[in-house]
């Protein structure tokens, strides 16, 4: 079954990046937005597995972290796991206390960490 992955704020280059290692992978579509406003039509429309968000997006160099706490407080999207992709680990660390699930840096995608991380959501069982 093909899982779908919401990549939000990447520039093309990095979503580009991201969406190679995810379809080379796993089973999955990947779908893009570029801000707030995208994310939440594409969610209206379509059922996710997974929201990667940048933790500054590309469009504006906003804090991505709103878009996760915005997601982790609504009633539709709250279930849905989101992973801030970021390289910093004190972020990441902030990001799981918001309700995030720990993320990954564009430095480490294809480590055997990201792996597994992206596996318990993209892997059928």
């Amino acid at each position: 079954m093909t899982k779908t992955v919401l990549d939000v704020g990447n520039c093309s280059p990095d979503h580009n990046a991201i969406k190679r290692m995810l379809v080379t992978n796993y089973n999955v579509e990947v779908l893009q937005a570029d801000q707030w406003s995208d994310t939440q039509r594409i969610l209206a429309t379509k059922a996710v597995d997974l929201i990667l968000v940048n933790r500054k997006l590309d469009i504006d160099y906003s804090d991505g972290m709103e878009i996760l706490k915005s997601l982790k407080s609504g009633e539709a999207t709250r279930q849905i796991p989101v992973m801030l992709v970021t390289n910093y680990p004190e972020h990441q660390q902030a990001a799981v206390e918001a309700g995030g699930v720990y993320g990954f840096g564009k430095l480490e995608l294809n480590s055997p960490q990201t792996h597994e991380r992206l596996g318990q959501f993209l892997t059928s069982r």
